[in-house]
């Protein structure tokens, strides 16, 4: 409704916020200063000021106190963001007002605890951290340095110079107000916000790879926003990686209201922030019919239809404000921002006019009253609707290319998220989740960024890799282009540009399996040959030889006409490395593993912890059962002589950190070696110096391919009647002799047409329930219980 912008009311100028993908953002500011002059445009300057940790460190620091006195007493202020160290040594402790006031700071017991801490350094006027503590407070908030607005950008109608002060920096080629965001407009500029949003650059990314790779060019802005498979996917809470709707919370939500129009996902993104969640669970059931849509007054259906009879949007108040009331487009507005902003003397002043107006046209006053008071209550929640459509819009766009080309999406999403590498193994996950095969990188298939080829695999980017520079990787791409795939490793080394492409880069790309593609191990590259310390160095002399006596040749009188023939080197029959030897290597040369995951051997067994490490924050004061393989191990000893270590774990969901000492240590640190994969039976407890954070307390640690063993009494194989055959019982009996051990076998016949149960007990088999007659049963095609 732009008369947001253009009422006579409006005192501000309106901010212009405007999104564009990474690349196309420098673009646009380009073209601004083109069009206006460099005299004309300006970043805006951003001051940053000294916190209450900040001046304590800076005021010690120039007082000569000790960094160790200085770091404590820093430790002593909350970390809850915006505290005040004015208020932390002046204010009440407790009562209204003070530090433990709801609705001021609210401070734990153990931040007012470090609070009368503070005030005894302080009143203590001999301690030199008593005059740190009073210099601390005269330049808190005082302006510590400038820097740059991330986005801002003022555009002016006349040389800048004239209208306010500006600056120059060497990081940018623009200049720099010395006016801040807040205040710039009082100068008579526009302020303009050239933002570089991701999902952009994500959206472009995949249709130049859904144009690679099925020759279709799609109009992204003209996808039709009825699609069956879109609305699908938000039915099933499949956003991950789509933009706007990700959270588990969201996800949620959208399975309960199952949207199937494109009002609902606008409806959906402005309800689901604090505030109005409380209400998506009336908009969700009167979308179903499990709750009556009420409207206060028959003729607010006319705006309210959309919602269910809920006011979502600050748009619907400003037209039911016209319709009710004969509010003026202008007053509308005011109404608007006056509620957003609980402007409570515009409020009393336009109530009276409001529940006039009503009354002129028919509306009872009572009524009337009800919906001034519910709009007062919930306008400070409401959202801007066309701001809402806009960020619904480019969401249903990404969940349109996720639903129907997930394998060219997800590669977009993952080459945008290429540096973070929790990132990419969270969208790794999502895409075996979505049963998207990822593959390691590949020479022959791998590019600059993620990739997808022809079986619709998403291939792991080359410059992904660690020690592999973007100038290497574009040589390998290029002459892939020019001269077509490599045919073997001796063709790469012939034809590679051998000043970019590197021992090093060799041996990196070896490591992630970059040459996998030609069928020789990765152990081989690095196994003697001839009278090389490596295959790899072997290698680079052939490619180097071949290179040279070709150019010799193409230089000669006679031309280049001669083939070069220099023999190729034998490839070293060495055995290839064991599973987690090449894990390793690929989590140092790209951050996660890529062929397999440790515990991959050990699925049954993982079966039988209770947490995850992704959540073990969350089993307070809890009994716990990991399963997991220790990633790092630091052996160190006290100054006491006694030894203590700190551990890393890691599972498929994460990782954790723990220590161990005295005893403890002593009876497991030989199970917590690097690469070992392990069992642990402990307790969370609180940490000593905080009740919010919780560590581990180890009661026992146990190899992990034995807990099959000690954990199972017996197996009940569950076997639907119609699959019974000579040839499963002969399977079965097989699986039985190549697995003996303790473990009793039950079977259970299923009829499911009947509805019965047959139990049987397999009294002369006992065998060994462990991983590999697990992945045997599921081999089967058979489901199992363990007991």
């Amino acid at each position: 409704l732009f008369e947001r912008f253009l009422n006579p009311d409006r005192k501000s100028m309106p901010d212009i916020d405007t999104d564009f993908d990474d690349e196309g953002r420098q673009k646009v500011i380009d073209y601004v200063v083109g069009k206006y002059g460099k005299q004309q445009v300006a970043h805006i300057v951003t001051y940053g000021t000294m916190a209450a940790k900040m001046s304590i460190k800076d005021v010690a620091r120039v007082m000569d106190l000790p960094l160790a006195d200085a770091n404590n007493m820093a430790k002593l202020v909350s970390d809850k963001p915006g505290i005040k160290l004015n208020r932390l040594l002046t204010a009440p402790l407790t009562g209204e007002g003070g530090l433990t006031d709801e609705g001021k700071e609210n401070l734990r017991t153990e931040d007012i605890d470090n609070a009368k801490l503070l005030r005894e350094i302080l009143a203590d006027t001999s301690d030199p951290r008593s005059a740190v503590l009073r210099e601390a407070l005269v330049l808190e908030g005082s302006v510590r340095g400038t820097g740059i607005h991330a986005a801002g950008i003022i555009i002016a109608p006349k040389d800048l110079t004239e209208i306010l002060p500006v600056c120059t920096s060497k990081d940018v080629n623009l200049l720099i107000t010395q006016f801040e965001g807040s205040i710039i407009e009082d100068a008579g500029v526009i302020k303009m916000d050239f933002l570089g949003l991701k999902t952009l650059t994500i959206i472009r990314d995949a249709l130049k790879l859904i144009k690679e790779n099925y020759g279709i060019s799609i109009e992204i802005d003209g996808i039709p926003l009825d699609d069956k498979k879109t609305y699908e996917l938000y039915q099933r809470g499949e956003t991950n990686a789509t933009f706007q709707f990700e959270s588990p919370g969201m996800q949620k939500h959208l399975r309960d209201l199952k949207p199937d129009k494109f009002a609902d996902l606008i409806a959906m993104n402005a309800l689901y922030r604090p505030g109005p969640l409380q209400y998506i669970p009336n908009f969700i059931n009167r979308k179903h019919g499990r709750e009556q849509v009420v409207y206060d007054l028959p003729v607010m259906e006319t705006y309210l239809h959309e919602t269910y009879g809920i006011s979502v949007y600050q748009e619907q108040i400003m037209l039911l404000s016209q319709l009710l009331a004969n509010f003026s487009k202008g007053d509308a507005d005011v109404l608007r921002k006056a509620m957003g902003k609980k402007q409570l003397a515009v409020l009393s002043k336009m109530k009276p006019q409001f529940l006039d107006g009503c009354e002129k046209n028919g509306h009872p006053r009572a009524i009337c009253e009800k919906v001034w008071t519910d709009w007062e209550a919930f306008a400070a929640y409401a959202f801007n609707k066309s701001h809402s459509t806009c960020y619904a819009f480019v969401a249903y766009q990404t969940a349109y290319l996720k639903a129907h080309y997930p394998s060219e999406y997800m590669a977009a999403v993952l080459s945008n998220n290429q540096s973070n590498i929790d990132k990419i193994t969270f969208f790794m996950e999502e895409c075996r989740n979505a049963s998207i095969p990822v593959k390691g990188p590949d020479v022959n298939e791998s590019g600059v960024r993620f990739t997808v080829n022809k079986k619709k695999e998403v291939r792991f980017a080359l410059s992904a890799i660690k020690g592999v520079g973007e100038a290497a990787v574009e040589s390998i791409v290029e002459e892939r282009k020019v001269g077509g795939p490599f045919l073997d490793i001796f063709d790469f080394m012939r034809r590679i540009n051998l000043r970019t492409v590197s021992k090093k880069v060799m041996e990196c790309l070896a490591q992630a399996g970059g040459f996998d593609g030609f069928g020789i191990n990765r152990a081989a590259f690095f196994a003697p040959s001839d009278k090389f310390d490596s295959f790899i160095e072997h290698l680079a002399r052939f490619g180097a030889a071949h290179q040279q006596q070709k150019a010799s040749s193409e230089n000669s009188l006679f031309g280049g006409s001669a083939d070069v023939m220099i023999a190729a080197p034998s490839v070293p029959k060495v055995e290839e490395w064991h599973l987690i030897q090449k894990l390793n290597y690929e989590k140092d040369c790209v951050g996660i593993y890529l062929s397999g995951h440790p515990l991959d051997d050990y699925k049954m067994e993982v079966g039988f912890a209770n947490v995850t490490l992704d959540k073990i924050q969350e089993f307070k004061n809890q009994k716990v059962k990991i399963a997991a393989f220790v990633a790092a191990a630091n052996h160190r000893i006290s100054k006491k002589g006694t030894g203590f270590g700190s551990f890393t774990l890691q599972d498929y969901t994460g990782s954790y950190e723990f220590s161990m000492f005295s005893e403890d240590y002593a009876k497991f640190r030989y199970l917590l070696e690097p690469g070992a994969s392990v069992f642990i039976d402990g307790d969370m407890k609180p940490r000593w110096n905080s009740q919010d954070e919780q560590e581990l307390k180890i009661k026992e640690v146990r190899q992990l391919a034995n807990i099959g063993e000690t954990m199972t009494e017996s197996i009940t194989l569950m076997i639907p009647i119609e699959q019974i055959s000579h040839q499963l019982i002969e399977d079965l009996d097989m699986l039985c002799l190549s697995h003996k051990g303790k473990h009793k076998l039950k079977i259970q016949f299923l009829d499911a047409q009947n509805r019965q149960t047959l139990h049987l007990f397999a009294a002369d088999k006992k065998i060994a329930v462990n991983s590999a007659f697990i992945a045997a049963v599921e081999g089967q095609g058979l489901k199992y219980r363990l007991n």
